[in-house]
């Protein structure tokens, strides 16, 4: 590749991480949480299990936020369910948003652009 080649694909990267992490935190910003789950933390075993038990969801995606904490996604093919959980270094997640109608979007290789 050139140079000017490994620049496009290096800010396209860049560029779809943004778009991801400000959907994923406007996100956080506008869900309402489950009132199922009462608790907004507890050890990291329950909520994983209530989330696969309640709302048939699974862990998708993640990335680290910082040194010790963990931010997970976890979203339902059969009920379109997601919920954004901060795990910590000591097992303790907690919950920080939670919604209906989670849709995944594929980037196309090579072409930064934003989802309208």
């Amino acid at each position: 590749m050139t140079a000017s080649a490994d620049r496009l694909k290096k800010e396209g990267t860049i560029l779809l991480r943004t778009v991801f992490s400000a959907f994923v935190f406007g996100a956080a910003a506008l869900a309402s949480p489950k009132s199922e789950i009462e608790e907004k933390c507890a050890a990291r075993e329950i909520l994983a299990e209530r989330l696969g038990k309640r709302y048939s969801e699974r862990l998708t995606s993640g990335g680290l936020q910082g040194d010790d904490t963990l931010i997970e996604v976890w979203t339902s093919d059969k009920t379109g369910s997601f919920t954004v959980l901060a795990t910590h270094a000591n097992g303790i997640s907690c919950l920080i948003a939670a919604g209906s109608d989670w849709d995944t979007f594929t980037p196309v290789p090579g072409r930064a652009e934003s989802v309208s």
